[in-house]
């Protein structure tokens, strides 16, 4: 009698790799002892950290009498939201005057940002790189150093303390930071869509805003993002151009801290809390696009 046995089909094997037993192969899921520690370390440098964010957080809920640096990691004795209250009352109009400052200085560095970018990546002339190098080393001037000229500057031009001033002091500290990222953003955009334009007898400013300023979105949400921000959290500029009574809500909150109410933590820590939150609120929103934004001007493509 002659027996027949099935012969299992063996799995080609391609070029270049090594077979070997199934037991050796790393798995893809699950913890490894590496994995976890980097997850261990990912959960403590969170945890310090959200600390500052804790003791803003409970202490604004602090009566008069319970916020102190003695029990600042002790939860209330008794919740309140007085402090908010109060904080709101002083904070409100400087962060409407906020608003007014950092909106229209944000979309206008944004867009000069996106024109100079173009201008200097796509429209070669003569000294461009020259003048983009010029343009850069505004970066790297640092505010005191010119506090004190720019403060003539204005008073002699005329401007108006307040928001006027910093409207075009953020506008002008903001456009090197910007041109270099839409210069940078546009240099990944092919040549071929250019040319093309070109070809149809689009002049600069007809392939800007019918070709480039469509697909610029990206870059917009990036710089605006960065501008926000910055406008936002200034307090420099603050000191010097604008007073208590017509300046932004980072001059307000310092007056706030170091004035009255100097004992009453738990306002202090509330106004903090009302004064970042806009910028909280930006990043969580659009955070994802910032890195998305920043990640497609990296690679030319």
């Amino acid at each position: 009698m002659t027996s027949t046995s099935a012969t299992l089909p063996v799995p080609p094997v391609s070029a270049g790799s090594k077979p070997g037993p199934l037991a050796t192969r790393k798995p893809r899921g699950g913890f490894t002892v590496g994995r976890t520690v980097r997850y261990a370390l990912l959960l403590l440098f969170l945890l310090i950290v959200l600390i500052p964010v804790y003791v803003l957080f409970i202490t604004s809920f602090k009566g008069a009498g319970d916020a102190s640096p003695s029990r600042a990691w002790s939860l209330p004795t008794t919740w309140t939201t007085e402090n908010w209250v109060a904080a709101w009352d002083a904070l409100a109009p400087s962060i409407w005057r906020t608003v007014q400052m950092v909106v229209p200085a944000s979309v206008i560095a944004a867009v000069l940002g996106s024109m100079n970018g173009f201008v200097l990546s796509r429209w070669s002339f003569r000294g461009a790189n020259l003048i983009f190098t010029l343009i850069l080393f505004g970066m790297f001037i640092p505010y005191q150093a010119v506090m004190i000229p720019l403060l003539e500057l204005m008073l002699g031009a005329g401007i108006p303390s307040g928001i006027p001033s910093l409207i075009i002091l953020h506008v002008v500290y903001g456009i090197p930071i910007t041109t270099l990222i839409f210069r940078n953003y546009y240099e990944s955009v092919p040549g071929e869509i250019i040319e093309a334009a070109r070809v149809d007898g689009a002049g600069m400013l007809r392939t800007y805003f019918s070709v480039i300023l469509p697909i610029s979105a990206p870059g917009f949400v990036v710089v605006l993002i960065w501008q926000f921000t910055s406008a936002w959290n200034d307090f420099l500029f603050a000191v010097f151009f604008s007073s208590s009574a017509n300046g932004p809500v980072t001059l307000a909150l310092n007056n706030l801290a170091n004035g009255a109410l100097l004992q009453n933590y738990g306002v202090s820590m509330a106004g903090a809390l009302f004064a970042s939150l806009p910028t909280l609120v930006v990043y969580i929103i659009l955070g994802k696009y910032f890195i998305g934004g920043l990640m497609s001007g990296s690679v030319k493509g």
